[in-house]
């Protein structure tokens, strides 16, 4: 195995939106798209940097419900529109610099995402698929342990997506 490459399982998301790929995309790659509808429900996030070419990054906060504030960060890795992003997903401090997520020292630091956007017949199906690269074996068996959470995290984000689509 690559020194970047985890056993970790997959993790993987599908949703069927009613919206063209086009409009799609603009949703995942537009500033004032994502502010309306990323990340969880009742999390609103300010976008604090947003690049997407490869090399580049999408940095923004999050308000959680308690008032704390917590950063991610997106580091583009591939950007071939309309059709796939593939990124690495992490927690981040207000520079952009990776740390651990708050909510547990066990989560891995870095996420490596493939998302793409295939169209039919009007609707764009979007795939998100995810594992841990550089983790260690603590952190593997975490982030299999937290897929409940993060098909309901995701399914909120994707119903919050599917809110802003119907409405623009």
């Amino acid at each position: 195995m690559a020194a970047s490459e985890t056993s970790a399982k997959e993790f993987t998301i599908a949703r069927t939106l009613n919206a063209s790929r086009e409009l799609v995309w603009k949703a995942w790659t537009e500033r004032e798209a994502l502010e309306e509808w990323w990340g969880p429900k009742g999390c609103p996030i300010e976008v604090e940097e947003l690049d997407v070419k490869p090399g580049e990054k999408f940095h923004y906060s999050m308000r959680m419900p308690d008032g704390s504030v917590w950063w991610g960060v997106f580091y583009y890795r591939e950007v071939e529109k309309p059709s796939r992003l593939v990124f690495v997903n992490s927690f981040s401090n207000e520079n952009g610099e990776i740390i651990r997520a708050p909510f547990s020292g066990a989560w891995p630091k870095e996420v490596y995402n493939v998302v793409t956007f295939t169209e039919k017949d009007g609707k764009t199906l979007v795939s998100l698929r995810g594992h841990p690269i550089n983790a260690t074996a603590e952190e593997s068996s975490f982030f299999e342990s937290m897929f409940g959470s993060l098909q309901q995290g995701f399914g909120g984000t994707f119903e919050q997506l599917e809110f802003y689509l119907a409405s623009h």
